[in-house]
């Protein structure tokens, strides 16, 4: 069966010593596809090198994270969009958002950067991989103007708190990105999954090397484990891990326009 890992950072410092390994390991386990949100400018360079080093099977995206915005947040967003030339290679705008958690000191900034990344989705027809943390209220307020768009992505992590599922849901074009959280012991998102979110409705993810799922809780997370995403995902829905690797693997297909 073939999964996709539709959000990995294999590019990261944590892979620098086994990068080809830890791709080698997620292809013998039927990931065939990793897709590779951008953090910020600083991630570019190693990004694109990882994708070059696999084509076909890592595939870059382009965008500034939201906890990379700061003052200087325009000059970097001016950076990023010289990237997006006629043959430039990226498959999303990604990964974008807003993320309260840690700190608001630019909480407009991270607004006004989210909301010329959806334009460029748009500009582009690509779509857009978005990162939320205690802000929901705020990005369904940026999402409105466009809920009459072609406009359509991902909302990655979801994690079944802080935010009603139908509101996500409503916005037809957009998928949820399921990762290890579905694994842990005291997640709600199973049950939010299995009484409210149709499966045609997901994708899988690992966000390594963060989130590793159980069994593998507290280590560094890989593509590999992404597997037991996908049978967690395939419990829930008392479907075969077959099905739902099908499933899911379709709807990344479709998503990011990938073959």
């Amino acid at each position: 069966m073939m999964i996709v890992d539709t959000h990995t950072h294999l590019f990261d410092d944590a892979f620098r010593d086994d990068f080809d390994a830890v791709v080698a390991r997620a292809q013998a386990t039927g990931v065939e596809k990793l897709l590779m949100p951008n953090i910020d400018c600083s991630t570019l360079d190693d990004l694109l090198s990882a994708c070059r080093r696999h084509p076909g099977v890592c595939y870059p995206m382009l965008g500034l994270h939201p906890t990379s915005v700061n003052a200087g947040f325009r000059e970097e967003l001016s950076a990023l969009r010289l990237q997006l030339k006629d043959t430039h290679p990226y498959i999303a705008i990604g990964e974008v958002g807003l993320d309260f958690y840690w700190d608001t000191t630019f909480r407009e900034e991270q607004i006004a950067a989210l909301n010329e990344q959806i334009c460029w989705a748009l500009e582009f027809d690509l779509p857009l991989v978005i990162h939320c943390r205690k802000a929901f209220p705020e990005l369904l307020s940026c999402l409105e103007p466009y809920r009459q768009t072609p406009l359509r992505g991902v909302f990655h992590s979801f994690t079944g708190e802080d935010v009603d599922v139908e509101q996500l849901l409503s916005y037809s074009r957009f998928l949820l990105g399921i990762n290890g959280v579905v694994t842990f012991k005291k997640s709600i998102l199973p049950a939010v999954l299995k009484s409210r979110v149709p499966i045609e409705r997901l994708v899988v993810e690992t966000d390594s090397p963060y989130l590793a799922p159980v069994p593998h809780r507290g280590q560094r997370n890989e593509s590999a484990y992404v597997s037991d995403v996908l049978r967690k995902v395939a419990e829930i829905y008392e479907v075969a891990p077959e099905e739902a690797a099908k499933v899911t693997t379709e709807n990344a297909f479709r998503m990011f326009c990938i073959v």
